[in-house]
């Protein structure tokens, strides 16, 4: 470990009263509930069943989850709502990306609607310095299956191939739009069987608006062994024919499903060997960006301190600039705000992805967050650690 870790290493990031600034009493006892009741996989299953049973049969449990697990992970049920969260964070220099938290729809109505709340989005962000992105899932805007079709070059009927040119025409309208406000759009990535086809379309979008600079961000995720040649790949191709790229790096949050769909079908898994291989190839894409920072643009999204360390390291050694618009460290609201908080104290730019929408509709990915939580060895008890020292702080 370098001198530079050494010498920051255990000071900015365990600076609770920093981290928790914003954080009453009461929300602080609200995230240590939360994150007890998250550290444990059987009272996360059975959580889950009760939620989704009591969702189904159209219980009133709606001002339940709104008070606890959604106010903590969500930043509201509309894009108006999540305001008093945008702005309050910003007083301690942290910015938002609102991100439209709606998961599994499969209708055509659904994905024009989802198009029509990203355009909303990207207008919102224009007008106010605390949203310098926009954000949207491919499969807000077309079904998983036919992304999967089209990745495994399989002949589409005439219908699918219409519904194909309606997907692409909706990535288009999206990126046109950020491109003319000037808004940094990032694109999420997802299951790796549908990842090839949404990668050519983010690769047709950077190559139409990233011609002055990155304003389309795909993402890649880390925990998967072939994605660092795909961004040297991709990297060759932006040389070639001269436009930027901008990229969301991410460890990776659909390992298990991966792990399953590729050992049920005899295929090798796309996912490193292990956390350390995933570290490894996480923190090889951060110096390969920042080695060619003069055609890229890196959001870092991670909850590891010592990534996070690393590329604070890497800006010092090149002599680039703490606050450098191409460089953004991004973390999950409710989470690692010892990491967000304090980043923004030292002068870094931070993003917080605030996860909104009706709350019904949301819980999808609550419970995928409350489940990637559990199976995260270290981020659970981490998170429990910082609010007791903070509690134990504000008795003192």
């Amino acid at each position: 470990m370098s001198l530079f870790i050494k010498n920051i290493m255990n000071k900015i990031f365990d600076n609770t009263q920093v981290a928790f600034s914003l954080k009453s009493d009461t929300e602080l006892e609200r995230a240590y509930f939360l994150f007890k009741l998250i550290a444990s996989q059987p009272l996360v299953k059975i959580g889950t069943a009760v939620t989704n049973f009591a969702l189904k049969a159209h219980l009133p449990v709606e001002g339940l989850i709104r008070s606890t697990v959604f106010d903590h992970f969500c930043g509201g049920v509309n894009e108006v709502d999540c305001l008093k969260v945008v702005d309050n964070m910003f007083t301690k220099g942290v910015s938002s990306v609102l991100d439209y938290s709606v998961e599994g729809k499969e209708e055509e109505a659904q994905f024009d609607a989802a198009l029509e709340m990203t355009l909303k989005t990207i207008e919102f962000a224009r007008e106010r310095e605390a949203i310098p992105f926009a954000v949207f899932k491919p499969t807000g805007f077309g079904r998983l299956d036919l992304y999967e079709k089209v990745g495994e070059k399989t002949v589409l009927t005439e219908a699918e191939q219409q519904e194909w040119n309606r997907v692409i025409s909706r990535f288009d309208l999206a990126c046109k739009t950020a491109h003319e406000k000037d808004v940094l759009l990032l694109i999420d990535a997802e299951e790796n069987w549908m990842q090839d086809a949404a990668d050519a379309i983010v690769a047709d979008m950077m190559r139409k608006y990233n011609k002055q600079k990155a304003i389309v961000f795909n993402t890649l995720q880390m925990y998967r062994w072939d994605r660092l040649d795909y961004l040297k790949s991709l990297h060759d191709q932006a040389k070639s024919e001269g436009f930027y790229i901008g990229m969301k790096l991410v460890r990776g949050a659909y390992m298990e499903k991966e792990n399953d769909r590729a050992a049920e079908r005899g295929l090798k898994s796309p996912i490193c060997v292990s956390k350390e291989a995933t570290d490894i190839n996480y923190d090889a894409a951060v110096l390969y960006m920042i080695e060619n920072i003069d055609k890229m643009a890196i959001f870092a999204g991670t909850h590891n301190e010592e990534s996070s360390y690393k590329l604070m390291q890497l800006m010092a050694e090149k002599g680039i600039a703490k606050n450098d618009k191409r460089i953004f460290f991004g973390q999950l609201l409710g989470m690692s705000d010892n990491i967000s908080f304090n980043l923004a104290e030292n002068g870094y730019n931070v993003a917080k992805y605030l996860p909104f929408g009706p709350v019904r509709d949301v819980m999808p990915y609550l419970i995928r967050r409350a489940e990637e939580n559990t199976s995260v060895a270290g981020q659970t008890s981490r998170e429990l650690t910082l609010i007791k020292k903070e509690k134990e702080r504000r008795k003192l």
